[in-house]
């Protein structure tokens, strides 16, 4: 009896006793941050996060979690602001085989600006690209999660390089059958030359797939013709302006017929704004689950080169002297527009910034691209996606709004805001660690004290090492091209 006693009493206070139970264990403690809770737009004070591999595997107030766990590194939080990694939705690779190098030499930027997976929307580098992705994927190449939509579909004999030309459905077909070889994240459909119903249908066989699209949509449809084919992204804010134009069938019959050239119908959709039927299109690509990425900096930078020719900006010290050269063309065309067309630039900007808070308040997911890489002039890898998260705030989005659409508007599209955009148990361990909050000032996602990225500390020192490697390379570059 006395044996059972013992046996007994002693299991009560084993179970009585937690604290003196072996600390679970991590590969990285982070004590003491104020984790954003980006969903709720709050912030949770002197919160501890451990790490396992790729994961987080544990969240909760400080003194809790250093009492139950231990890890090999503990990294000081200093009452900093944890966020989930940064996503850019919008992202190209290109200008030839020649300019593979100066591509590669981007991907650390996005790293050392917080950006830890990015959407590759197609280049003329296609295979190249997804090469990368599965080498980012296994660890033999250093740079954030790439998904890429691989090729892009096209008419035949497009503007763009790099591209499925498609002339017929049994193309169109074929070239579903490569994107699925290739096992794309996505399909990427422009409209330089593609016929517009072979766009539509296109777009309605990637549905019938079970496979994302996103595109440009031809000026001879309607943007809501593309939302119901099945389109699961609009890139750039421009189609979401002209789904608000309340003439827009008129105008697409009538540049489809050839009557009016593409100026005509630009300028008319210019004119012909509606923010009644702009509610009412925005209404049903939230019914439709169609999501916008706006690329606002990208057009900022264009329309607005009379006042800033970015000939001196400091940035311009990370792109290759081949990249910066393809910035060339738009450089060139902007720079023969009159006075006149020059104040129309700026004024179409305004018209298409408005649209942003529109958007939100139809509950259209707005995501956050910067349309960075080659051609799109001074829209820098990295630093651009802060600057569009900027612009959204000028625009009319809260800091918390535009934090949201840079953290979980991403993992939405793909269906993964189970693995990302919350600093929670489960979630991948891609974090940052800001030294101010972004919910007060989004210009705080700019200062950055730490990256993790899978499970791999990069603190700021290791941020400036990866901007410098970068510059190093490139003044390399620009020294050779000098000789």
């Amino acid at each position: 009896m006395k044996k059972l006693l013992s046996v007994a009493i002693a299991s009560a206070m084993a179970l009585a006793a937690p604290a003196f139970a072996a600390p679970s264990a991590g590969d990285v403690i982070i004590r003491h941050a104020n984790v954003v809770d980006v969903e709720h737009a709050r912030t949770i004070e002197d919160q501890a996060v451990v790490l396992r591999g790729n994961d987080i595997v544990a969240v909760g107030n400080d003194s809790d979690i250093a009492k139950a766990w231990k890890a090999s590194l503990t990294v000081d939080g200093g009452h900093r602001y944890l966020i989930p990694g940064l996503w850019d939705m919008h992202v190209h690779f290109g200008g030839g085989p020649d300019l593979i190098d100066e591509n590669k030499a981007l991907l650390p930027l996005y790293v050392a600006h917080g950006i830890t997976t990015i959407r590759d929307c197609s280049g003329d580098l296609p295979e190249q690209v997804l090469a990368w992705r599965g080498e980012i994927a296994d660890g033999t190449l250093f740079g954030p999660q790439l998904f890429s939509s691989g090729a892009k579909i096209e008419g035949i004999h497009p503007v763009w390089k790099g591209t499925i030309e498609v002339g017929s459905k049994a193309d169109v077909d074929a070239a579903f059958v490569k994107l699925k070889k290739d096992k794309v994240d996505f399909v990427k459909i422009t409209d330089s030359t593609l016929d517009p119903q072979l766009f539509l249908y296109a777009v309605s066989e990637a549905h019938s797939f079970g496979m994302r699209s996103s595109g440009h949509i031809p000026m001879a449809l309607t943007v809501e013709q593309a939302v119901d084919a099945g389109i699961s992204s609009i890139e750039h804010i421009d189609y979401a302006y002209k789904a608000g134009v309340k003439d827009e069938a008129a105008i697409a019959a009538d540049f489809a017929a050839g009557r009016i050239t593409r100026a005509e119908a630009n300028k008319r959709l210019d004119a012909g704004f509606d923010k009644a039927t702009a509610m009412k299109a925005y209404q049903l690509f939230r019914g439709k689950g169609v999501f916008v990425t706006p690329t606002l900096n990208g057009g900022r930078v264009l329309d607005f080169l009379d006042t800033d020719n970015h000939a001196n900006d400091p940035y311009l010290a990370y792109i290759g002297p081949k990249l910066r050269k393809t910035y060339d063309w738009r450089i060139e065309r902007a720079a023969k527009a009159t006075p006149e067309q020059i104040a129309a630039r700026h004024e179409h900007y305004g018209k298409l910034a408005a649209v942003l808070p529109m958007l939100q308040q139809a509950g259209v997911t707005i995501m956050a691209g910067t349309d960075a890489g080659f051609l799109n002039s001074f829209d820098y890898p990295g630093i651009g996606l802060h600057e569009e998260l900027s612009l959204f705030v000028k625009s009319g989005l809260t800091p918390a709004q535009a934090l949201s659409s840079a953290t979980r508007a991403g993992p939405a599209w793909f269906g993964k805001l189970d693995r990302y955009g919350a600093v929670a148990t489960g979630h991948a361990a891609d974090l940052v660690l800001l030294k101010h909050d972004p919910l007060k000032d989004i210009d705080a996602t700019r200062d950055i004290d730490t990256v993790i990225m899978r499970g791999h500390v990069y603190d700021r020192h290791a941020l400036d090492g990866m901007l410098e490697q970068t510059r190093a390379k490139v003044a390399a570059w620009n020294q050779h091209a000098a000789q």
